[in-house]
């Protein structure tokens, strides 16, 4: 059984950001503090200094603490990072080079060896990222790390293993619970290089009294294996049950749901993260998203934009707002670039037609989805800083033509109080824990009629990607039959 009575800590490694929430076991935040990040863009290249995320973190965890009563148990702690987000350190685990974040896209031509080896990896990830590193730092005992990697080493005081959740992207097989030993070999990966890998919320350890002095956190307090960001935002939706499904509309657009079973995608752009208990948790991870507005309005009130954005419904054209060149889910197109079908009237129209081309986008993912098979009968939850919007919840859930929960508090942070909470009480199941600490705020129902209203120019940006020759036949014929069936009755 969880403790109620103690506080559980989550450690959200973001990429502007540290973040940390202190918890209790029904969800009632004790406290909360975050410390800014800052990193190194040059073109493809994404760098940050990781020493810096030990001192944003000291910074963030004296926050959450200064709040909470004195005499209150801290029962554990676990921790996320940015999922594929690299570096190397020496056998003590001190970093010797810059650490990779997940969007760096330097190493592409590590990719294409690793794919030829036989592990289907995407630029972006991990892995070639590892090769691309050893290229450049190679040379005596040297040891791969994970962006929590290197919190966990500095909290318990020695190098720990890694969780599944992070290694994923970093090769680990995820079906067999292992290192793809061959292939690796073949690549050059050196004997020691990656760490052993253990399943989230497995105890990695302690906060040593050092720690304890840098950060505020109890000596002592047991340190539960993470999950990445993607992950720890989906625990803190609370959708684990199979059927179930989170959006997490940021940036750019996130989809991932729960199955018993891994979701099987020849084109490999959904993956499958394995859950504390052995299920799983498929994916995918678009290049959608909320940064389009931003990047194409920077300086506008977007409370005010969605209330004139309303009178567009839909709009005169029809986007797929890319944020940068390439598409990664539900289809994968290294060439596919932003689109725009029609002329706005005015920015109000053009606001409109990026608020719903993100709900298409949104919408395709899960056609995809059910394209591959995946259970889709769950319910669904909005989460990220898109959901702070109720006028574009309001949207998706009408292009979607389906419910959908928005949470009180969505934050990774909370996702890794509970993954802590669950660790440590070593019994139950994560959905419960999760769904004793997520509180729904609002429940968004589709209005009536108002899916048929999006069918035509959802079905026209559909015909588009394909016609393009990014998104295959099969798919887009299998996004109008759902189409025609789920508007049938609008």
């Amino acid at each position: 059984m969880v403790d109620e009575g103690a506080g559980w800590l989550g450690i959200d490694l973001g990429t502007q950001s540290v973040r940390v929430l202190l918890v209790t076991a029904d969800g009632t935040v004790l406290g909360s503090g975050s410390a800014p990040l800052t990193g190194r863009r040059d073109g493809v290249r994404h760098e940050q200094d990781p020493l810096r995320w030990w001192a944003a973190l000291c910074t963030a965890s004296r926050a959450a603490l200064r709040s909470a009563p004195p005499d209150l148990p801290v029962g554990g702690l676990a921790v996320c990072g940015t999922s594929g987000t690299v570096l190397l350190t020496d056998g003590s685990g001190r970093p010797v080079s810059p650490a990779l974040m997940y969007d760096d896209g330097r190493a592409k031509a590590e990719a294409v060896r690793a794919r030829e080896a036989g592990l289907a990896v995407q630029d972006t990830w991990a892995l070639p990222k590892a090769l691309w590193l050893l290229g450049e730092y190679g040379g005596g005992s040297l040891r791969l790390a994970h962006q929590p990697d290197l919190i966990v080493s500095r909290l318990t005081g020695q190098p720990p293993p890694a969780d599944s959740s992070h290694a994923l992207k970093t090769g680990y097989d995820l079906d067999g619970d292992r290192w793809p030993e061959v292939a690796l070999a073949e690549l050059g990966v050196p004997h020691g290089l990656l760490p052993r890998v253990v399943r989230p919320g497995t105890r990695l350890g302690e906060v040593s009294p050092a720690a304890a002095d840098a950060t505020g956190i109890p000596t002592g307090t047991p340190v539960l294996a993470g999950m990445t960001d993607g992950c720890a935002a989906q625990i803190a939706s609370g959708a684990l049950r199979p059927g179930s499904w989170n959006s997490v509309l940021g940036t750019t657009l996130v989809l991932k749901g729960a199955a018993r079973d891994p979701v099987r995608d020849p084109t490999g752009v959904v993956y499958n993260h394995r859950a504390p208990d052995g299920t799983w948790l498929p994916g995918g991870a678009s290049s959608v998203g909320a940064g389009a507005l931003s990047a194409r309005f920077p300086d506008v009130d977007p409370a005010g934009m969605d209330a004139r954005a309303a009178a567009y419904e839909p709009s005169r054209a029809v986007a797929y707002p890319l944020v940068s060149p390439g598409e990664r889910f539900p289809f994968r197109a290294p060439e596919a670039t932003a689109l725009i079908l029609g002329d706005p009237a005015k920015d109000a129209d053009l606001w409109a037609a990026l608020l719903q081309g993100v709900g298409f986008a949104e919408r395709l993912c899960l056609d995809y989805l059910h394209h591959l098979g995946a259970p889709l009968d769950g319910p669904l939850t909005f989460t990220g800083g898109g959901a702070r919007s109720p006028y574009w919840n309001q949207l998706r859930a009408d292009i979607l033509g389906r419910p959908a929960r928005v949470p009180e508090q969505t934050e990774p942070a909370l996702g890794m109080a509970a993954l802590a909470a669950y660790g440590a009480s070593g019994a139950g199941a994560l959905a419960d824990v999760a769904e004793r600490m997520v509180r729904v705020r609002t429940l968004v129902e589709p209005r009536p009629g108002r899916t048929a209203v999006f069918a035509e120019p959802y079905a026209r940006l559909v015909d588009a990607l394909r016609d393009r020759g990014w998104l295959p036949e099969p798919v887009a014929a299998h996004a109008h039959g759902r189409l025609s069936r789920d508007t049938s009755a609008s």
